[in-house]
């Protein structure tokens, strides 16, 4: 099962390691995409965004799967695929439908998508090359 922190509606930013980016989010075919403070969370596998935005773009899920919190509970949470937009970048990544009116959060899969790691001191986003395995 993937582990996924439990994303609250209330103020979550610890200020070591927690820090928020705008992206922008929209449906598979981008044709708007919904300006977003995400929280940075490296321990979320995926990326999630409240219900009530997703929805509002017409985004529709399109799978359920199991999810381990970070207390220990068990969940199911629908999934899709959105546009994200980081930096000056737009692609694809899987989205949780989160919680109506919890806090967005950019998740791990979708950084490493991007070609993205976290400088927790500087606490921004830096560009990293992507890593391959030499093949002999």
């Amino acid at each position: 099962m993937v582990r996924l922190g439990f994303p609250s509606t209330h103020e979550s930013d610890s200020g070591m390691g927690h820090f928020r980016v705008s992206v922008g989010v929209g449906s598979r075919t981008g044709e708007h995409l919904e300006s977003l403070e995400a929280l940075v969370d490296t321990g979320a596998t995926y990326t999630w965004i409240p219900r009530d935005v997703l929805e509002d773009l017409g985004v529709v899920p399109e799978e359920d799967r199991p999810f381990v919190l970070a207390d220990g509970r068990e969940a199911h949470y629908q999934i899709a695929w959105v546009q994200i937009k980081i930096q000056e970048r737009v692609q694809p990544t899987i989205a949780l439908f989160g919680e109506r009116g919890s806090e967005p959060i950019l998740g791990v899969v979708t950084l490493e998508e991007f070609l993205l790691a976290v400088d927790s001191v500087g606490r921004r986003l830096i560009s990293v090359p992507g890593l391959l395995k030499a093949v002999s």
